[in-house]
């Protein structure tokens, strides 16, 4: 039987928490003086008193949780944090927002996707410009990850969320024994180079408040800027070469980031397969890019051509989605190749979205393996990971996943088109949110302002698919999952 009130005592106590991420754009305002924090401090009350509201009629229940609870707890907390999340941005006077583009923002925010439908960035108040940028720093690990690491002081075992919410095909390694310590390490590698990307930022230009901004979701992967320009706003080379190489680090798996620190050696990266072929694909994108634009004199000089390839290839292919120029505008070929590239996004273990770098090399080992078996049948073919054998579930689930994802891009991109929207602008505009990406094609180059309000609503929908990585949503659906 489903174990519904410890589900909501759960939910209470997190959504309680959440309620002190208001307290630091209130700081915000009040440092700048910017007149905005009237707004936040009343959404700090209303969403703590609502979680403890939640939380006080079921704080006894404490049980254990299997795993088809631990999928619901962090669907519901995703939903409902990122509907509380709006409540400053239907409380604000600056930008006045309807209830769509404040649920839109605030799930962009959260599933670190980074679309917006906010024109004017650099004029609103600083409190809000820093509480866009902290809703994806938030969401880039995962909130729950961060509440698994003290569910255990609570009675709650954790390693049924951590399943639920890590992303990646294969989610029973842990880089420690136990599941909190898991996701303490997690947090200090996160902090660890979130503070890096500041100072790095800080020292090639930025003032304090930018850094910070911009560091929050360099390290996201999710594309917030506080400026319309988004990067390109600094004109700066070196910037934009120090946002690509955060950009890599946050995109790889964060348990080889845990390896190199404890065992102080760079070894582990190196005999990774999907590292291997991450910066494979990143090559290739690059050198593709440049040679492109170098041929269609897009810029002045060589120099110039290979900083924007650079810098584009990285920011779309990893879906973080900054912009230090509008490459809608570039040779259609290329455009269309990123959006493509988004499709593979980062590493599992990472906070990129997509597919993830595994399951398409997997994908790719799996194809092989068939064209092989067509030339001798007879023979006994393996799929392979570097030194491991990839056992046949795991390439079940892998073929499973894509089939999935397939069918909730075709569905939410004909949603679209029924709504009105273009054909190209529906295509990249699903991309751009299944893939936790951000901008698109045609009319959401820019903003995502203009889509109808029931276009807004799918694109929520794909935000989420796309965080909870498909299958975490998509198993709420199965009648099977109700049952027992």
């Amino acid at each position: 039987m489903m174990q519904y009130r410890t589900i909501i005592r759960i939910l209470g106590l997190l959504v309680a928490m959440f309620s002190s991420t208001m307290l630091f754009p209130a700081s915000v305002s009040l440092i700048y003086e910017d007149g905005s924090g009237l707004p936040f401090i009343l959404a700090f009350f209303l969403i703590l008193f609502t979680g403890l509201a939640i939380w006080y009629p079921n704080r006894r229940h404490r049980k254990d949780l299997r795993a088809k609870e631990g999928f619901l707890i962090v669907v519901l907390f995703w939903a409902v944090l990122a509907s509380f999340g709006s409540l400053p941005f239907l409380l604000l006077e600056q930008p006045q927002m309807s209830v769509p583009d404040a649920f839109f923002e605030s799930f962009s925010g959260l599933t670190t996707t980074g679309a917006t439908v906010i024109e004017g960035i650099e004029y609103l108040p600083k409190s809000v410009q820093f509480y866009r940028q902290q809703l994806q720093w938030l969401g880039g690990m995962g909130i729950i990850v961060l509440a698994v690491a003290i569910l255990p002081i609570l009675g709650v075992g954790g390693m049924q969320l951590y399943r639920a919410e890590t992303p990646g095909p294969v989610k029973d390694s842990k880089m420690t024994p136990r599941i909190a310590d898991t996701a303490k390490h997690l947090w200090y590698i996160y902090l660890s180079l979130t503070i890096a990307c500041t100072l790095a930022y800080w020292v090639a230009g930025m003032d304090w408040f930018d850094a910070i901004c911009h560091a929050f979701s360099t390290i996201a992967i999710g594309g917030f800027s506080t400026y319309d320009a988004s990067i390109g706003h600094f004109d700066s080379p070196i910037i934009n070469l120090i946002c690509v190489v955060f950009l890599w680090i946050a995109a790889l798996n964060f348990a080889l980031h845990y390896a190199a620190a404890s065992g102080r050696s760079l070894r582990g990266y190196f005999y990774d397969p999907e590292f291997r072929a991450f910066f494979f694909i990143q090559f290739v994108l690059i050198i593709v890019c440049f040679l492109v634009l170098v041929n269609h004199q897009i810029f002045g000089t060589a120099e110039t051509a290979f900083n924007q390839a650079i810098f584009q290839a990285v920011s779309i292919s990893t879906t973080a989605g900054f912009a230090t120029t509008d490459f809608a505008n570039w040779p259609v070929f290329l455009p269309i190749l990123l959006i493509f590239a988004s499709f593979i996004g980062g590493c599992a273990g990472s906070t990129g979205g997509g597919l993830k770098v595994i399951r398409v090399f997997l994908l790719y080992l799996q194809g092989k393996r068939e064209v092989e078996r067509l030339i001798h049948p007879k023979a006994v073919y393996s799929v392979k990971l570097g030194d491991r054998l990839m056992p046949e579930r795991v390439v079940e689930a892998v073929w499973g996943f894509f089939s999935a994802y397939a069918m909730i891009f075709v569905v939410i991109m004909i949603g679209l088109i029924a709504t009105g929207m273009d054909n190209l602008t529906a295509f990249s505009a699903t991309a751009a949110t299944l893939n936790n990406l951000g901008p698109g094609l045609g009319t959401v180059a820019g903003t995502f302002a203009d889509v109808s309000d029931g276009g807004k609503w799918l694109l929520i929908i794909a935000m989420l698919f796309g965080r909870l990585e498909v299958f975490s949503l998509l198993v709420l659906f199965s009648p099977t999952f109700w049952r027992s």
